[in-house]
């Protein structure tokens, strides 16, 4: 298994909750009394001495995690104070049980908006949780106003207020929080598009239940974690030689655009390929090696001097810098005739969509859209693309076939029987080049025996981790070719 941690839609969380409490006995008070613990015991270790905490709830039973968390809260000495949105007439079940054990225990209880939020101590988001099916409207609105204006520290209760759970899109408004305390299932919605931006450190209890749940409720969706992918590379034997580890081939580097080009053979040599070459236009050969003399630079000018490359290469990176000229479209097209391994990114993709070349979809390629890209692909919008990722992911798969990388903040990789989840890099990586650098990253990992799918889970992990190693003093003016002795150093 490729990823390590399960991810879930809030329908999914639902239904873990369900099998806990109707399957597995697990009353539903016990499971908002687990949270209510866990959430306090996480604010403690941030925050060990608090000071006063205001608990923000809402009606449903996340408001009742809130309730019980403010009750333990008062039985430690600690000054608390709950502020109610919603009528508490339709509070039911769980949380209104919750709410009178705290109201009965002294916790003190007013209506959001009797009195101002303070900057002092720790405000808790108990408000909305997974429920959450539209855009965020008043009171709710406004307490998320007020709560991101007051300048306290916030711990959100299960998932920040406003956050799709879903799809990490942010629903009109969303709070911002330093600490996400979650529960039952990780949320996917929490490393995806706006989450980073919401949710702070984000810590996962699963509330005690038995691993039976899990299994009741398979998710095909998983987050990645580099350490054990790092393991699907073996140590190489003392007998090693260049052979063993592919050849690379880099089509690429149109008029004015060598840089892509070259960023995706070295990144392609850094990454452990055995040989890289780079096919490109006359004008760029005696640049590409004079910055990277390893790499074999070959002018070609037409399908007859591109063949003989592809005869021996193992792998094709087709994209970086290609352009859209005649040029372009016939080495394209020649390479999908090769029958070759493949990475197909920038202009190969947008040669691909626009119908330029027949492209048949594939096993053994991987294709890297950026959202862009990817709306071209799909025939729709970046907004739509953006406004669900994971749908926008399993669509280019069906559509494309093959692995799908759709990139952005929380990359997500796709095949036919699994999507998985990138969380590592940051914004630095905003800046052009990076994506010429992941397509050769993919291309040497392919190179060296990988499954499309483990290479695509391998690489965007790699790639990310090479830009957080190379953004430690500072995001800004982080440059592509910054990766590249990152990327040498965590291959080990």
């Amino acid at each position: 298994m490729l990823g390590t941690e399960k991810l879930y839609t809030a329908e999914q969380t639902r239904a873990l909750d369900h099998c806990a409490i109707h399957d597995h006995g697990i009353p539903g008070s016990t499971l908002m009394a687990r949270a209510a613990d866990a959430a306090f015991r996480y604010l403690l270790d941030a925050w060990p001495e608090p000071g006063a905490l205001q608990v923000l709830c809402g009606t449903g039973n996340n408001g009742g995690d809130g309730f019980l968390l403010a009750d333990l809260a008062h039985k430690r000495g600690i000054p608390v104070t709950v502020h109610l949105l919603g009528d508490p007439a339709k509070i039911g079940g769980d949380a209104k049980t919750a709410r009178a054990q705290a109201l009965a225990n002294g916790v003190r209880c007013r209506p959001f908006g009797e009195e101002p939020l303070h900057a002092e101590g720790v405000v808790v988001d108990a408000m909305l949780g997974t429920g959450l099916g539209g855009e965020v409207r008043d009171p709710y609105a406004a307490a998320i106003e007020a709560v991101n204006a007051c300048g306290a520290a916030v711990l959100a209760v299960d998932i920040p207020s406003g956050l799709c759970a879903d799809t990490g899109r942010v629903l009109g408004c969303a709070v911002r929080a330093d600490l996400t305390v979650t529960f039952i299932g990780l949320k996917r919605g929490l490393f995806a598009l706006h989450g980073a931006d919401h949710t702070g450190a984000v810590q996962f209890c699963d509330l005690g239940v038995p691993a039976e749940v899990y299994q009741a409720v398979p998710s095909q969706c998983s987050r990645l974690e580099l350490e054990s992918l790092l393991e699907l590379l073996p140590p190489r034997p003392a007998t090693a030689h260049k052979g063993l580890y592919g050849t690379v081939l880099v089509l690429g580097g149109d008029h004015g655009m060598a840089g892509a080009a070259l960023m995706a053979g070295e990144s392609a040599l850094r990454c452990g390929a055995g040989l890289v070459r780079v096919a490109t236009r006359a004008e760029h050969v005696a640049a590409l090696v004079a910055r990277v003399p390893e790499i074999m630079a070959t002018a070609v000018a037409s399908s007859a001097e591109l063949e003989p490359l592809l005869e021996q290469a193992d792998v094709v990176v087709a994209g970086p810098g290609l352009g859209r000229s005649d040029w372009s479209r016939q080495g394209l097209r020649c390479v999908l005739a090769a029958g070759k391994p493949l990475v197909l990114d920038a202009d190969a993709l947008n040669l691909v969509a626009d119908g330029a070349v027949e492209f048949t979809p594939r096993s053994a390629c991987i294709l890297t859209p950026h959202p862009g890209e990817a709306a071209r692909l799909l025939g729709s919008s970046g907004a739509q693309v953006q406004a669900d990722r994971f749908a926008a992911a399993a669509a280019l798969q069906a559509r494309w076939g093959g692995t799908c990388v759709l990139k952005g903040n929380g990359t997500l990789v796709a095949d036919d029987a699994q999507t998985l989840l990138c969380d590592y890099g940051n914004p630095g990586m905003a800046s052009g080049g990076m994506g010429d650098v992941l397509s050769g990253v993919l291309g040497a990992l392919l190179g060296q025996g990988l499954a499309p799918v483990a290479a695509a889970a391998l690489g965007t992990c790699l790639h990310g981790a090479a830009a957080d190693l190379a953004a430690v003093d500072g995001q800004r003016g982080l440059a592509a070719t910054d990766l590249m002795p990152q990327l040498r150093s965590l291959l080990g």
